[in-house]
């Protein structure tokens, strides 16, 4: 059940490409975070895209977007979802996702930078109330956390 905040450059991708990054997000996450194939549980994943303007995004106080295609992700996920090896998966995921959904005729290099943090236990507002991790397994539906979904 994340909170997906990414930033691309303006205009680096399409309508139909920005969709295709939005699916790969979501499939990451549901595979990283282990949430099953159903609509109210996957619809939990949020993700927001941000396009930065040109001149706006730089490396070294340099604009490379002329050589490079900089995304930056930074997934919210709630502190107990995810061990070291789910994590890097996570990883590994969003920067394919990145890759599938950059356009084939763009011959810039691909750099991304994937932020995982999780959010303490007891600092998640959700609907004017506090969730806490056994309210995000029910709600998500993390098939290893169902155990703790119980307490709920």
């Amino acid at each position: 059940m994340p909170n997906i905040l990414v930033d691309l450059p303006k205009g680096a991708l399409t309508a139909e490409q920005r969709r295709a990054l939005v699916d790969g997000l979501n499939q990451a996450a549901a595979e990283a975070e282990q949430i099953p194939a159903q609509l109210q549980k996957r619809a939990l994943c949020w993700v927001l895209i941000n396009e930065v303007e040109a001149g706006h995004w730089t490396c070294g106080a340099v604009d490379m977007t002329s050589q490079i295609l900089p995304c930056r992700a930074v997934v919210y996920v709630p502190a107990g979802v995810l061990d070291e090896s789910a994590r890097a998966d996570y990883v590994r995921l969003v920067h394919q996702a990145f890759e599938r959904a950059k356009p084939a005729e763009d011959k810039r290099q691909l750099m991304t930078s994937v932020i995982v943090q999780d959010v303490a236990d007891g600092t998640w507002g959700a609907n004017g109330a506090i969730w806490r991790l056994p309210q995000f397994a029910a709600a998500a539906g993390f098939a290893h956390l169902q155990g703790v979904a119980a307490a709920v």
